[in-house]
């Protein structure tokens, strides 16, 4: 008896990989996972990476295939690439961190409109318990903590979106046009 294939369940896609393709793709996970050791959201990441694998096979399969094989899967992590891990550049100090990585809003998986997100990327901060922080300050300082944020939300530039990102939700996308319709309307040079 003869295994013909494994089903894998990439982030929200659920796909069937021959044997050869399963070993490519764990090979290829495994080391992602590892070069984004120390990284403050790994699994956010390597969600991300699953689904672009998913889409990027998907796209490459003919109508009547069910199987993804090297033919599919080869081509696909070739154009995805390998994973760089920008928390290498903040081991290397402030200026390299600096240089590396702008001080920016990260609209995907934002909650409400990735002003967290984007200082827990440039400090190197959890993502996660930055907004737990902004939370508690939020009731700690009456409010006071929204004005902050609103004045960030307002100045800190966006990141651009990757081009095979998937919609953002929508409080997101609100606030990044919003923000994008008054930088342009009171002339502010973050866009």
């Amino acid at each position: 008896m003869q295994r013909l294939a494994t089903t894998v369940r990439l982030n929200r896609s659920v796909l069937q990989f021959d044997d050869a393709a399963h070993s490519l793709l764990e090979r290829y996970l495994a080391e992602s996972a590892g070069l984004l050791e120390g990284d403050p959201d790994p699994q956010e990441i390597l969600s991300d990476l699953e689904q672009a694998i998913a889409d990027q096979c998907t796209r490459r399969m003919r109508a009547d295939q069910t199987v993804v094989t090297l033919a599919e899967l080869e081509p696909a992590l070739e154009e995805i690439g390998t994973v760089q891990n920008p928390a290498a550049s903040v081991a290397a100090g402030s200026s390299t961190r600096s240089a590396a990585r702008a001080l920016e809003q990260v609209s995907e998986n934002a909650v409400v409109s990735g002003v967290c997100a984007g200082l827990g990327r440039y400090f190197g901060f959890n993502v996660t318990a930055l907004r737990v922080l902004t939370v508690v300050l939020l009731f700690l300082s009456c409010g006071g903590v929204l004005l902050v944020y609103l004045a960030l939300m307002l100045l800190m530039p966006y990141a651009p979106l990757p081009p095979a990102h998937p919609p953002l939700r929508w409080l997101p996308a609100k606030c990044r046009s919003l923000m994008e319709f008054l930088r342009t309307k009171f002339h502010l040079a973050a866009s």
